[in-house]
């Protein structure tokens, strides 16, 4: 009797103790302690928007926005399953949001950050905290300022790393890097933004392309600005690239090295080797690098990490051709050895071949335990068509094309941001913000490749129209890349989806033949995807993430331009499957 008490009363302790234990440890804390026995975790971080002094090519020196004063910005860490809460403190001079780019938010659009049509922005002196839930995505994503050209410097790395107990679907790496491409303007960027709304002409050039910032040793003055990355002879190291540019795809390669995907937008590929990626601004690429060219006194300890303009469009076009690069250094304690690799070998900017080959190799891991679910029918098909567009200038100094402002469409409908958000709108019945009748295609069929276009066919009127969905249909889109203007190749980012790329072509997509081509079975997932120039691609994706969810072109100035719209989810019937309730602290209209 008394072994029983005793024990019972040891029982009875234990439990208090708990009890105890939690009322006095933070969420954050439990959490802590249930990851380390492989549970989920949650994280908080504080992103303070505010303006520093930056210096870079020769001496130029301004000041830029933010995120707690550095450039890029801080990274997220987390694992798969992980839930993240940022408090966004706006001490800058501006108006910001911040998405979370390639995220899928389940049920929480609220989140997802795009102004006007998910949130209204964060004003100065307020704050906004925005949870980020990473329930599929494993690899590496980023996130940005989604206002005006703000990512420009509003930006930094997601690093989302496999579950405790799980690995990657790679060898382990020694270490990791993270590689962001982007651009920098001498000018003041909003400056740069406000001549192109004010002109309605092409956003002007940036003055170099950056590497984390770093414009690198072939950037007047900048030597010094040179991003080194040091690796040891015989590892083996993972390399996250991202590609925050607001203009710039690029071909990304390291000089005396192949590299190896592994992973693109957060999903795992089939171990691709080749000598270089070409990725679009808003793609991330997780690739893996063999340290093996130390191999004897001969070899040089120092190679070049480059990323090189891919430009597809008329070389007419005001572009910022300038290669950047980066360094990666052999550890060594010899001063004997030749200190650089012979310059890179990248193919050439203009290399379409080159570009569409690389996007071809690419497949889903489909194994085992990382399947790959590909709707094989289709509930619901879009056909559309991207185009460069132009409306009517309004005075008599317009600088777009034949003396108009360039405008931007989708199915020859240029999207216009409204003055309330429209997640907002749709959640509370509001009317008289948006409508529901974008088109499923074109209004007007005819050769969207041909190389001469009637002008008939330039002009665009805006509007602001969602596409609305039953929640769990299957979804498939054609883009179809027209030749208005001269066509190019437009990188397509969808919001709260991940995506699989089925098929990809040059010329008009022809229905009854090109599907027989499509990848069933191994496709990518993606989360951002580059539509060649004159070419098609075609994705697929199910509805089943209840919200309001933008779908847009990653170039900046098209985007500005209404190359975009939204999808609208309904809700399920069941509770996991309806939109989450708005938060307290969103920010007001």
């Amino acid at each position: 009797m008394f072994r029983i008490c005793f024990y019972f009363g040891f029982v009875l302790i234990l439990f208090y103790s708990r009890l105890f234990l939690m009322e006095l440890l933070s969420p954050s804390m439990l959490f802590g302690i249930f990851d380390r026995a492989g549970s989920a975790k949650i994280h908080h971080y504080t992103f303070v928007i505010l303006e520093a002094p930056y210096t870079r090519l020769c001496n130029n020196t301004k000041n830029i926005l933010t995120v707690n004063g550095s450039y890029p910005g801080p990274t997220i860490s987390a694992r798969k399953g992980d839930t993240v809460y940022v408090k966004v403190i706006n001490n800058g001079n501006k108006n910001v949001t911040i998405h979370w780019h390639g995220v899928n938010q389940l049920r929480d659009p609220w989140s997802d950050g795009p102004e006007y049509v998910t949130q209204c922005p964060i004003q100065p002196g307020s704050n906004f905290t925005q949870r980020i839930q990473f329930t599929e995505e494993e690899g590496t994503l980023w996130w940005h300022a989604h206002t005006a050209f703000d990512r420009a410097t509003v930006h930094g790395a997601i690093v989302i790393r496999p579950k405790h107990g799980t690995s990657f679907s790679f060898p382990e790496p020694d270490k990791d890097f993270i590689l962001i491409l982007g651009e920098w303007w001498n000018k003041n960027i909003t400056d740069v933004y406000q001549t192109a709304v004010q002109n309605g002409g092409d956003i002007e050039p940036s003055d170099t392309n950056t590497i984390n910032g770093q414009p690198g040793d072939f950037a007047p003055c900048s030597p010094n600005d040179t991003l080194t990355v040091q690796v040891e002879q015989g590892k083996r190291y993972l390399l996250r690239v991202i590609n925050s540019a607001m203009s710039n795809e690029f071909f990304f390669g390291i000089s005396g090295h192949n590299v190896t995907v592994v992973g693109t937008d957060a999903s795992y590929t089939k171990p691709y080797v080749n000598e270089y990626i070409m990725i679009t601004p808003g793609q991330t690429f997780d690739l893996l690098l063999e340290a093996n060219q130390l191999s004897d006194t001969s070899a040089p300890y120092r190679y070049y990490i480059v990323a090189m303009p891919f430009f597809d469009r008329n070389v007419a076009v005001p572009r910022d051709p300038n290669i950047t690069v980066g360094i990666l250094e052999y550890k060594t304690n010899s001063i004997t050895l030749p200190p650089m690799h012979v310059p890179p070998s990248l193919p050439n900017f203009n290399n379409t071949s080159a570009a569409t080959a690389f996007a071809a190799g690419l497949r889903s891991l489909a194994s085992s335990d990382y399947s790959v679910i590909v709707p094989q029918t289709v509930d619901v098909s879009i056909y559309v068509t991207i185009a460069m567009n132009r409306v009517q200038c309004p005075n008599k100094f317009c600088g777009g094309p034949f003396g108009d402002m360039f405008a931007a469409s989708l199915n020859n409908v240029s999207f216009q941001n409204p003055h309330v958000d429209i997640l907002d709108a749709y959640y509370n019945s509001l009317s008289g913000v948006y409508s529901t009748d974008f088109p499923d295609q074109p209004p007007l069929f005819y050769n969207f490749t041909d190389a001469n276009i009637s002008g008939q066919l330039f002009f665009v009127d805006k509007s602001t129209k969602v596409k609305v969905l039953e929640y769990n249909t299957s979804v498939e889109i054609v883009f179809q890349g027209t030749n208005i203007l001269s066509g190019e190749n437009h990188p397509m980012h969808l919001h709260g989806h991940s995506f699989y790329v089925v098929g990809r072509g040059f010329g008009n997509f022809d229905n009854q033949t090109d599907p027989l081509s499509y990848n069933l079975v191994d496709p990518p997932q993606e989360k951002t995807i580059g539509v060649p120039k004159n070419g098609w691609v075609t994705i697929r994706f199910r509805a089943a993430n209840p919200g309001v969810w933008f779908i847009h072109c990653d170039l900046n100035s098209h985007m500005m331009w209404g190359m975009d719209f939204v999808f609208i989810t309904k809700n399920g019937n069941s509770t996991d499957a309806k939109i989450l309730p708005p938060p307290a602290d969103k920010p007001p209209c």
